[in-house]
């Protein structure tokens, strides 16, 4: 069972004792991400969690970083999204005072040395090239694009060539002092630990985290009356393409049931488009269909990898598919066999800390809530074929279609035509 704590400053911690592994997680995350920049600094949530790793006064260099946890074994890693930045290292349990340390001096103490800013330009310029040449991952970019446009919603997480060379030390730490305070961060520590002595090093080690009231981000702005398309025409081997609907965001009652029939349509083996797509129509390697709800906004999209000479038929055939299911009430046993999918992976899952600890804290940062595992199931198990029905005949309309395509086509009419349900 979870403990959450909150300290005269407001920062919180949750703790989540486990007795049967030999590993603790500490995850600090803080509530800051893409959607809280400004275009004149795109990409300063990303360019700062790199820079926390370039120095403090303590670990004056990368190196010294690195190797604190390299001599232990541990894992570590840190991550910027739309909505918050976390830092974590998982380490056996016998050197949690050590991680908690290594965590809690990246994140109150980077020096973010002049030097390392520069040379840090270049290595995010060439991770936005990676991901370009990679289209499997940059048509996640365009279908941000797609839906939000010019907005920090639609903008890429790690900025632009232009964004990332104009940041400076100065704004990093005006950024940084805005929004990574004690009223913004949540550190959770799951694995073999004990409530009060987690609470003790916490208290130690985050004493001198800076209080005041985070900037808020700018709302999301959503409009949309007929289908969307946005391609990227290049020479590919392979039409990636992402295609689906506007839906809920993650305080909407219905992003449970949402969530469950994305893994009917494509979240298993034994799916629907994946049986479709994959086993009969032998149209693409891979191919699944994702639920993203966020505090503001919310999608249901399905994505595949697809033969040049396939691609209007599998868009066709995935177009059918979510017809189908705003037409037709899902059979009981189907129904039954994702909700047991959900319990078991979700168990098999937390029996890791990492995830104990993500799972957590991710809701008390973005719902200012925590529902245990027990908790999520009951409401997993109440959904019905009725409701499944009523949410796909709610989402799955012209209104709200959208496909993003990465693939050497240069006509965009021959897919408008068919973007239709």
């Amino acid at each position: 069972m979870y403990k959450k704590t909150t300290f005269k400053n407001k920062l919180r911690l949750i703790t989540i004792p486990q007795k049967n592994t030999q590993a603790v997680t500490v995850l600090v995350l803080v509530g800051t991400g893409s959607k809280y920049e400004t275009k004149e600094i795109n990409g300063i949530s990303h360019f700062l969690e790199h820079m926390y790793f370039k120095g403090t006064k303590k670990r004056p260099s990368p190196i010294a970083i690195s190797e604190t946890l390299d001599k232990i074994g541990g894992i570590y890693n840190a991550f910027t999204s739309e909505e918050h930045t976390g830092y974590f290292a998982k380490v056996a349990f016998p050197y949690f005072e050590t991680a908690l340390d290594w965590v809690s001096d990246i994140f109150l103490n980077s020096t973010l040395p002049e030097k390392e800013i520069e040379k840090e330009k270049g290595v995010i310029v060439e991770e936005i090239n990676m991901r370009y040449d990679h289209p499997i991952s940059y048509i996640q970019v365009l279908w941000s694009e797609l839906l939000y446009g010019d907005q920090p919603a639609g903008w890429d997480i790690a900025g632009t060539k232009q964004s990332v060379n104009n940041i400076n030390q100065e704004k990093l730490i005006d950024y940084m002092k805005k929004q990574y305070t004690a009223q913004n961060t949540i550190v959770c520590i799951a694995g073999r630990i004990t409530d009060s002595s987690a609470l003790r090093q916490v208290k130690k080690y985050f004493s001198k985290i800076k209080q005041s009231q985070p900037f808020k981000k700018a709302p999301v702005f959503e409009q949309q009356s007929s289908p969307n398309l946005l391609l990227q025409s290049r020479n590919t081997d392979q039409v990636h393409l992402y295609l689906g609907v506007r839906a809920y965001n993650l305080f909407h009652p219905h992003r449970y049931i949402q969530k469950i029939l994305a893994l009917i349509l494509g979240g298993m083996m034994s799916s629907r488009l994946f049986i479709k797509i994959r086993e009969e129509m032998g149209a693409a390697y891979y191919i699944d269909t994702d639920s993203s709800a966020n505090p503001d906004t919310g999608y249901l999209a399905t994505r595949a990898g697809v033969d040049n000479r396939k691609v209007e038929k599998v868009i066709l055939a995935i177009l059918e598919v979510y017809k189908d299911i705003s037409q037709k009430k899902v059979p009981v046993d189907e129904l039954k066999k994702v909700k047991d999918y959900i319990k078991g992976k979700t168990a098999l899952l937390l029996e890791s800390s990492d995830v104990q600890a993500s799972f957590y804290a991710n809701q008390e940062l973005l719902e200012n809530r925590i529902l245990t595992p027990e908790q999520l199931f009951a409401k997993i198990d109440k959904v019905t074929p009725t409701d499944i029905l009523k949410v796909a005949k709610d989402i799955f309309q012209p209104s709200k279609l959208n496909l993003a395509i990465i693939g050497s086509f240069k006509d965009k009419e021959r897919f408008k035509k068919i973007l239709r349900i």
